[in-house]
């Protein structure tokens, strides 16, 4: 019996292994520029970091504009609303997977950066650094005007308190 019960835990921790190193594919709901949902389980975009959904920046003009929600439209335009594959390995302190996703074999993730409209999240990954040098040389996306970088935007730091072009997290 007890043979039984000790074969019987172990299947069900390989079981649980592979479901949370499982690659992810399907048609996504895009929550916003940095994360999706695909079939009930939430996923982060590994590497990068976008406005948040109600964040706002401010354009040459010096008028504000809504590119948290630009940033979400992008990523659903880019999807173009084919199903995706999702590759990741390890999950957040909100349990979503982190992971790379692809539609038609682009790295989502790298396009969203490339395109000014995600940074790269130096804090988990440099693997996007170059795309954000690229978008900030051409001046694209949000890099078109100033912003708060997301991570300090949800720590409570607002458009009026910018003093630039934001810098990169230790």
């Amino acid at each position: 019996m007890r043979m039984i019960q000790c074969v019987t835990f172990a299947l069900v921790l390989v079981l649980l292994i592979k479901i949370s190193l499982a690659d992810i594919s399907g048609l996504p709901r895009v929550i916003d520029g940095d994360t999706i949902e695909i079939s009930g389980e939430r996923i982060r975009l590994h590497g990068i970091d976008a406005p948040e959904t109600r964040q706002s920046c401010v354009g040459v003009d010096g008028k504000q504009w809504d590119c948290g929600r630009q940033s979400t439209s992008v990523l659903i335009s880019l999807i173009g609303g084919h199903p995706i594959i999702c590759k990741g390995r390890q999950r957040d302190r909100y349990k979503r997977l982190i992971a790379v996703c692809f539609a038609d074999r682009k790295d989502l993730n790298a396009e969203m950066v490339l395109q000014g409209w995600a940074l790269a999240y130096r804090k988990y990954s440099t693997d996007y650094v170059i795309q954000e040098k690229v978008a900030q040389s051409e001046r694209t996306g949000i890099w078109s005007g100033q912003f708060v970088s997301p991570w300090d935007w949800r720590r409570g730091k607002r458009e009026g308190q910018m003093a630039g072009k934001p810098r990169p997290p230790d």
